[in-house]
């Protein structure tokens, strides 16, 4: 009965659709992501004269608000992502789970 269940599963065509969605949003974000992290990382390690300069007359220097932004990025970017999974992906989770145990 469970392996009929999962052959139905895989065989609708919303199963598809939400592999496949899932599957190329979690990349396009994963890519923005390391982006995002790795040119912080590659700015610390070739242009540190840039991250040392002074904001302003304080003491605060460039680095620590990218530093934060990189932070604040992340928690973004995992909010828009649960957005999405809460929304469109449970909603295709629900039909196809509806229509295989018709």
């Amino acid at each position: 009965m469970r392996d009929e269940l999962g052959d139905r599963i895989r065989a609708n065509p919303k199963y598809q659709e939400l592999v496949s969605k899932r599957n190329s949003y979690s990349w396009v974000m994963t890519i923005l992501m390391l982006l995002v992290y790795y040119g912080y990382i590659v700015l610390v390690a070739f242009n540190k004269e840039f991250l040392a300069q002074k904001t302003g007359a304080g003491v605060t220097s460039y680095g620590i608000p990218i530093g934060v932004g990189v932070i604040v990025f992340t928690i973004i970017i995992t909010g828009i992502y649960i957005r999405r999974a809460n929304t469109e992906f449970d909603a295709l989770k629900e039909q196809v789970i509806k229509e295989a145990t018709k």
